[in-house]
């Protein structure tokens, strides 16, 4: 009996659920030369709208161009062709193909004004598996062009697009993700920054398209348990600007297309049909006026279907009216980015861990020759590096897992005056304390035996000395406590640390920098603020904030480290790395600090040096490092070095270049 009712109850659903709304294509491309529709794309012409053109891929018989009409004008035969997605290039669209017969990706370029079509490939762009799907993305940062190619065994890789001196293109992989089963369809949408890939077997997921970002996914819908019957197919990209701005995808064994809010967290809004389609494959939509018959744009739908495979062409108006869903503004603006872009112009070898390793880089300045000027970078799973300005490793120390890492010259040592170099230690919980020789430049322990911190975890680390000539060094825990040493020369030439301040934040602390001119003390609360205390030891723990997070858009936790570019005059700048938003803050060092704009370093394909993100430590001078560093130096390290994939490094970036980019 209990069945026989709940039978009834589910039959009384079905029969009282709504019928979906049925929307009537506005026209249909002429079927494939031969091969099936795979990829479609919709090449607005942006000074005369009606002149656009539908590129579609067609297997065998290579890229196809439709008028609006639907009539075919033009091929690009060879290969065989399953992919296709464009961008527009000024006067141009840039167009990207999926080539199964080559294993890899094609690129041309399709002039508006004349229609012609040109290769753009420099050199072949090998996968190295078989493909099956790709989309672009436009980075709305710094304008980088990105192609995300898939393959049957559930790769994900991104491959960065760029100009060669020939004017043709190149690319390179800078991010390899992994699905545990196959891929066929994604976008990605130019303005936030979003990346959808559609899992066949598994439902929606949503990425950071960033290639510095953080490679966690979010699920948007799954397959049964959602809003998805079976199989996802084809996705799309409507953007009508704040409240109207959609995604689709292809609800395949259902035979309809799912609608999703993208401004409310790819919320559900409602599922449509779309005529007689058999075998709904890729998607394609456009939210801007093309003719007549598409005021509000396109949804354009390759159907795969076994004989006459072709596109159909929706109109978006048609399909928001059927959802009484708003269609928003015509091409939506994409605000431009404040933050600057430089170059990183050298990296240094990979450290020798894995992991999150590499952390913390001190710019030690050679007396008399620039240009031998070294760079002493912490390798917090095993010790300490020294490279050249070339990058290359002159020294490893494994003398423990040094955290962060600092250096002030000018200390009296057996009668000479040497540069110290002081280190958090995790292993031994201490302070490790080095100098450098001018002529190696290679460390040499000078610590009077094991300095115990007494720290629950030796963490942050900066020095400073005072104008009597006192050195002492700071180091942080993750509890909050911020404990001041002084440095000590013994008479049998080693160095030794005696406790003589605490202070203590809410939250953990790392990053901090003193600025010995001033007797300011810079530390960075994580998670709060960046704070101005003083650097004396009789100083106290009064602190003002210099910035805090809540109040400063352009911070996002954590704060991690922090440099000093310390000019004549007092003048300057402070240097905080943002980690949450993979930029560096830049404030001055006079006055209330104030903020002056903020910097990010991004890829150069032509040197293969990709950008920086997630940093920990850093480190800043205004003195000249010779030749293209006369203005001095920035160098960070990367928590993701991601091109090619290998263990953290650390990146120099031209003070000059810095500083011409934010009118310094």
């Amino acid at each position: 009996m209990n069945r026989l009712k709940l039978a009834a109850s589910l039959l009384a659903l079905t029969i009282a659920a709504p019928a979906l709304a049925q929307v009537q294509p506005v026209g249909a491309t002429a079927p494939t030369a031969q091969g099936g529709a795979n990829g479609v794309v919709l090449l607005r012409d942006p000074t005369d709208p009606k002149k656009s053109v539908i590129a579609a891929s067609a297997e065998l018989a290579g890229l196809e161009f439709y008028g609006l009409d639907g009539q075919r004008i033009a091929s690009v035969p060879g290969g065989e062709v399953e992919a296709v997605d464009a961008r527009e290039d000024g006067a141009r669209a840039i167009l990207a193909v999926l080539d199964s017969q080559s294993g890899g990706l094609r690129l041309f370029a399709r002039d508006y004004a004349s229609g012609q079509v040109s290769a753009l490939n420099a050199k072949p762009l090998a996968l190295g598996y078989s493909g099956e799907g790709l989309c672009l993305h436009r980075s709305a940062r710094d304008g980088a062009l990105y192609a995300f190619a898939m393959g049957r065994d559930g790769q994900l890789d991104q491959w960065l697009l760029y100009p060669t001196e020939s004017g043709q293109m190149d690319g390179r992989v800078v991010r390899r993700l992994r699905l545990s089963s196959e891929a066929k369809f994604c976008v990605a949408d130019d303005a936030t920054g979003a990346l959808y890939v559609a899992q066949q077997a598994v439902g929606i997921w949503r990425y950071d398209a960033d290639p510095e970002a953080e490679p966690v996914p979010t699920i948007v819908d799954i397959n049964r348990l959602g809003h998805i019957a079976g199989e996802v197919g084809g996705l799309a990209i409507v953007d009508g600007g704040a409240g109207a701005n959609y995604l689709v995808a292809a609800n395949t064994d259902a035979g309809d297309f799912n609608v999703y809010d993208r401004s409310a967290g790819d919320k559900f809004l409602g599922s449509f049909k779309a005529g007689a389609i058999e075998n709904p494959s890729a998607l394609f939509g456009l939210r801007a006026p093309v003719g007549a018959s598409l005021p509000a744009g396109a949804l354009l739908i390759a159907d795969d279907r076994k004989q006459g495979a072709h596109s159909q062409i929706l109109s978006w108006a048609d399909i928001a009216a059927s959802l009484k869903l708003p269609t928003g503004v015509d091409a939506p603006a994409t605000p431009k980015s404040k933050v600057a872009l430089v170059h990183a112009t050298m990296e240094t070898v990979p450290v020798d861990h894995d992991g999150d390793a590499a952390d913390d880089p001190a710019i030690w300045v050679h007396p008399t020759d620039p240009s031998k000027s070294a760079i002493i970078g912490t390798d917090k799973k095993g010790g300490l590096a020294v490279y050249d300005l070339s990058g290359q490793r002159l020294q490893f120390l494994p003398d423990g897992k040094m955290n962060n890492v600092d250096l002030r010259g000018g200390f009296k040592l057996s009668g000479k005056t040497v540069t110290l170099i002081a280190a958090s230690d995790r292993t031994h919980k201490s302070i490790a304390l080095y100098t450098i020789d001018p002529q190696t430049r290679l460390l040499s322990n000078v610590a009077d035996g094991v300095q115990p911190t007494n720290l629950s975890d030796p963490y942050g680390l900066c020095m400073y000395q005072d104008r009597k000539g006192g050195t002492f060094v700071f180091v942080g825990d993750p509890d909050g406590l911020v404990r001041q040493w002084k440095l000590i020369a013994t008479p049998a030439g080693k160095v030794k640390a005696q406790a003589v301040r605490d202070m203590r934040f809410d939250t953990q602390t790392e990053g901090c920098v003193a600025d010995d001119q001033t007797g300011a003390l810079y530390v960075a609360e994580e998670d709060v603020a960046l704070w101005r205390l003083g650097a004396d030891a009789k100083a106290g723990s009064a602190k003002t904030a210099v910035a805090r997070i809540a109040d400063n858009p352009a911070l996002k936790d954590d704060l991690e480290g922090i440099g000093l570019y310390a000019q004549a005059g007092g003048k300057g700048f402070l240097v905080v790395s943002s980690q949450g938003n993979n930029t560096y803050a830049v404030f001055r060092r006079e006055g209330d600090n104030a903020y002056v704009g903020s910097f990010a370093v991004t890829a150069d394909g032509s040197k293969t040096i990709d950008g920086i993100s997630e940093t920990d430590g850093l480190d800043v001078t205004s003195a000249p490092l010779g030749a293209g560093l006369e203005g001095g130096a920035f160098v960070a390290q990367d928590g993701r070095n991601i091109s090619p994939p290998e263990h953290q490094n650390f990146k120099l970036v031209p003070w000059s270049v810095i500083a011409e980019k934010l009118k310094l």
